[in-house]
């Protein structure tokens, strides 16, 4: 497949009902492992490519290095491959988008693209979003590359112990609507675990719901039912294997 062929395939596999699982990688190497396994698809994490590299999450690692990160990853497979982009490594939209632009040139088909203010506090204003993500389609329809521009809101992620969830559920369904009608392809919400609450934003959302995978978290197979369409493992199978070799590494040095 050519990236447009792959951008498309990304696309369809986005079905309410029978989720893409995507089992997040930070290199080139997990790439393969996740094709090998059978995946239909390669998504990176942010906090895993970062943290493989010696970053923190935020966009502490440059984008050069991401750039060709992503480069290798998309040389190495044959699948889709969507990248994290954060909030795009800047503020302004035109910025925004000609960071994304570099990682289309690098293979990418597809993005997770944030409203939280990185480096500050709280998230955009909607109407701001909307003309970041607005700038990205453009471009991305300038390139000719139908781009799966996979909306992400943290909304869930910065709520306090004393903002309930529900209580978010109509500002998520404000910005998933509003996200919609500026371009976004997919509807982004990690932290938001409460089956009741995933199920009502799939019934109620024109977007393809994404979540993340978390503790507490209900079965694939229940989010299937509720009508998800992406199913996403974070930073999860980076943690568990650098755990792994920590213990490994331990046991055979005696530590």
């Amino acid at each position: 497949m050519n990236q447009i062929e792959k951008s498309r395939y990304f696309a369809e596999l986005h079905v309410s009902g029978n989720p893409c699982v995507l089992y997040n990688i930070w290199d080139a190497g997990s790439a393969q492992a996740i094709e090998n396994a059978g995946g239909k698809a390669i998504a990176t994490g942010s906090w895993s490519v970062a943290a493989a590299q010696g970053f923190t999450d935020g966009q502490a690692i440059p984008l050069d290095l991401v750039e060709a990160i992503v480069a290798r990853i998309c040389t190495t497979v044959s699948l889709p491959v969507t990248v994290d982009a954060e909030g795009g490594y800047a503020e302004a939209p035109a910025a925004v988008a000609a960071n994304v632009q570099r990682l289309i040139d690098a293979g990418a088909i597809g993005i997770n693209f944030e409203d939280q203010i990185v480096g500050g506090s709280g998230l955009y204003a909607v109407d701001a979003q909307c003309i970041r993500i607005g700038a990205i389609r453009e471009m991305a329809i300038t390139s000719g590359i139908p781009l799966f521009i996979n909306a992400r809101t943290d909304l869930f992620l910065q709520a306090s112990a004393e903002q309930p969830h529900p209580d978010l559920i109509d500002a998520a369904k404000q910005r998933a609507a509003a996200y919609r009608e500026a371009g976004a392809s997919g509807f982004f919400v990690p932290g938001l675990a409460d089956e009741s609450l995933i199920g009502e934003l799939c019934e109620q959302i024109e977007l393809p719901l994404n979540v993340m995978t978390k503790p507490a978290m209900p079965s694939i197979e229940r989010l299937a039912q509720l009508g998800v369409a992406r199913v996403s493992y974070g930073p999860g199978p980076y943690v568990k294997l650098m755990d792994t070799l920590t213990q490994q590494a331990s046991e055979s040095l005696g530590a």
